[in-house]
């Protein structure tokens, strides 16, 4: 049997060719994203602590013809057919095309600036920029965000999964969100962001975490996963906060308050 178009171009894809043009929109959507799994697996490397990853920005920007072409297969989704999805694989949708977007992002000025925050002004983040297209509409990263992520979905540990192209955010996986597998890698996610010493710590009468505890504390307090405040996080993540089976019993027992770190925006580049 002669393969089909569509599994040549998301198998030459996969082998990390660019240059070619996205899926037609008669094409059945890939819950798999097989191209931006590729992408991310030949770009993104995981540091030695298994903690934090770093993006070959310079390496995503001779890509980049690999790169429009995932984006432009987001782009070609519709609301009806976005609306068929299964909830997982609208969640696998969304967190993805916030990687990809911000990394697009990125690359718009990429090398020139040494933050996300360089793409903003005094009067508009370069979260609030409408610059891409997604589902009927022009949009902008706190749309995908604050608009759809937590408000429809309402799980906290997509805060563990979109990423802000930022040392101070949680890694940038080196793989894409699937449906089949997205409780795990939420799970993974959150596991390593807490276990990560640079940016969640706990030791005897101290807890000091990521900012990102604080900004959306009210998406950790509402129930969801088990957790009616945000103390209920650290109890579950106790383990990853400390080797020490003593202040993992004080985290446990909700005794330690935490403080909130300074957030590190310096751009999570692999060649700095």
């Amino acid at each position: 049997m002669q393969p089909s178009r569509r599994s040549l171009l998301f198998g030459l894809a996969a082998a990390g060719l660019s240059g070619l043009g996205a899926p037609s929109a008669a094409q059945a959507f890939d819950h798999g994203h097989a191209a931006w799994d590729a992408l991310l697996k030949k770009h993104v490397r995981w540091l030695a602590d298994g903690k934090q990853s770093r993006v070959a920005y310079a390496g995503m920007a001779a890509d980049r013809a690999a790169l429009k072409a995932v984006l432009e297969g987001l782009t070609a989704v519709t609301p009806a057919q976005f609306a068929a999805f299964g909830k997982p694989q609208q969640m696998a949708f969304l967190i993805n095309a916030y990687n990809a977007f911000t990394i697009e992002l990125i690359l718009n000025e990429y090398p020139k600036l040494k933050s996300i925050k360089d793409l903003g002004s005094i009067i508009t983040s370069p979260w609030k920029k409408p610059f891409y297209r997604l589902l009927g509409g022009e949009r902008h990263l706190d749309w995908i965000e604050h608009e759809q992520l937590r408000p429809k979905y309402q799980d906290p540990r997509i805060h563990a999964a979109i990423v802000c192209a930022s040392i101070g955010c949680p890694a940038l996986r080196p793989e894409a969100f699937t449906a089949e597998r997205l409780e795990a890698q939420l799970e993974d996610g959150m596991q390593r962001f807490l276990g990560d010493r640079t940016r969640n710590r706990a030791s005897a009468d101290k807890l000091e975490v990521s900012s990102i505890f604080k900004w959306f504390r009210e998406d950790f307090e509402k129930g969801h996963q088990g957790f009616n405040r945000v103390e209920d996080v650290f109890a579950r993540y106790a383990a990853q906060l400390s080797a020490d089976p003593a202040v993992q019993e004080q985290l446990r027992a909700r005794k330690l308050t935490p403080t909130f770190l300074d957030y590190d925006w310096s751009l999570n580049d692999a060649g700095r």
